[in-house]
C-alpha cells in the first residue's frame, strides 16, 4: 500500500479512461461535481454519497483553548467544521483490501 495522494488530475484521468469522454469533458465533469459538493457544504448542507460516505458540516461554539507552549488560556472563536463519515460499505472495502494485501 503506497502513500500516493489522488489529485484532481488523477480523477480527471480516471473519468477519461473509464467513461470515454474527452479529456476536456472529463475535467469539466470532475470540476462540476466538486463545485456542487463544495456549494452544498458552504450552505451548511450535508452531502451523502451512497456506498461512499457523508460530508457533514458541524457548528462549534466558542470555547477556551490552551497554548501548549505557555499554558496560557486563549479563546477559540465559533466556527464551522466539516467531517467525513465513511459508509459501512466503504469501511468494509477498505478492510477487505487490507486483508487481501496481507495475504
Amino acid at each position: 500500500m503506497g502513500s500516493h495522494t489522488v489529485t484532481r488530475a488523477d480523477l480527471c484521468e480516471a473519468v477519461y479512461q473509464k467513461v470515454g469522454l474527452s479529456r476536456t469533458e472529463s475535467a469539466e465533469l470532475v470540476e462540476q461535481v466538486l463545485a456542487e459538493i463544495s456549494a452544498s457544504l458552504e450552505n451548511g448542507e450535508s452531502v451523502k454519497l451512497s456506498s461512499f460516505g457523508s460530508f457533514v458540516v458541524r457548528s462549534k461554539g466558542e470555547r477556551i483553548g490552551r497554548n501548549p507552549k505557555t499554558g496560557e488560556e486563549v479563546p477559540i472563536s465559533p466556527r464551522r467544521v466539516m467531517v467525513f463519515k465513511p459508509s459501512n460499505v466503504l469501511k468494509q472495502r477498505i478492510n477487505d483490501a487490507l486483508v487481501e494485501g496481507a495475504s
